[in-house]
C-alpha cells in the first residue's frame, strides 16, 4: 500500500514537471513579439521578453518613488507574465485605437491557453495575477502600470523619440494614457512631463 502511494506521488510530480516544462517552452516564444518601441540606442526594437525583464529590474529600483508599499514579488512576477498573452494575441500598440478593439478577446483567448498548459494551482495564480494586472485597482496592479508606461518613455527619451515620430503621436496621447499614474507617484508623472514637453520641442512629439 505504502509503496503504491510512493509511486503515485513519484508520478504525479513527474506529470507536474512535464506541464512546467511544456509551458517554459512555449512561454520562449515572447521573445518573437516585437514591440514598436525602439531599444534605447535607437538600433532595433525591443522584444516583450526584453521589455519585461527591464521592468522587473525597474520595479526593484523605483518602489521607493510610490505612493503606496507593495508586494514586490507580486509585481514583479506580475510585469514577467502580463505579457505573455500576446503569443498568441500579438502586440497591440498603445495608440491602435482599431486593434484595442478586439485587444481584450485576444487576450482572455490567449490566458486560457497559455495560462492552461500549467498545473492548475500555477495556472490559476498566474492568471489571477494577469487578470488583477489588467483591472488596474490594486497597488500591485498601479505599479505594474507605471512601470510599463514608465519604460517606453524612458526608451523613447533614449532614442530621439524615434517611435514617437514614427507613428506621429501627439503629446495628449501619451498624457492619457498615463493620466493615472500620479495616483501612485507624483515624481513619475513630474518627470513624463519633463520628457514630453522636450520632445514637443524637438519636433519628435506633436502639439
Amino acid at each position: 500500500m505504502e509503496a503504491n502511494i510512493k509511486s503515485e506521488k513519484i508520478a504525479e510530480e513527474k506529470a507536474r514537471l512535464e506541464q512546467q516544462i511544456r509551458f517554459i517552452v512555449e512561454v520562449d516564444k515572447v521573445k518573437n513579439i516585437i514591440r514598436q518601441t525602439y531599444l534605447a540606442d535607437g538600433k532595433r526594437k525591443e522584444n516583450d521578453a526584453e521589455h519585461s525583464w527591464h521592468l522587473a529590474l525597474m520595479a526593484v529600483l523605483l518602489k521607493e518613488h510610490i505612493n503606496e508599499d507593495v508586494d514586490l514579488t507580486k509585481v514583479m512576477i506580475m510585469v514577467l507574465i502580463h505579457d505573455l498573452v500576446e503569443i498568441d494575441a500579438g502586440d497591440t500598440y498603445a495608440y491602435d485605437t482599431e486593434g484595442a478593439k478586439t485587444k481584450q478577446e485576444r487576450e482572455t483567448k490567449a490566458a486560457d491557453r497559455i495560462f492552461g498548459l500549467l498545473p492548475s494551482d500555477q495556472g490559476m495564480y498566474f492568471r489571477e495575477l494577469w487578470e488583477e494586472f489588467e483591472a488596474y485597482e490594486t497597488a500591485e496592479a498601479k505599479y505594474a502600470h507605471l512601470l510599463d508606461n514608465f519604460q517606453p518613455i524612458l526608451l523613447n527619451d533614449a532614442s530621439g523619440g524615434k517611435s514617437w515620430a514614427e507613428h506621429g503621436v501627439h503629446r495628449a496621447q501619451p498624457c492619457k494614457r498615463n493620466e493615472r499614474i500620479p495616483e501612485t507617484s507624483r515624481i513619475v508623472w513630474e518627470k513624463m512631463q519633463e520628457i514630453f514637453h522636450r520632445h514637443v520641442e524637438e519636433g519628435n512629439l506633436k502639439e
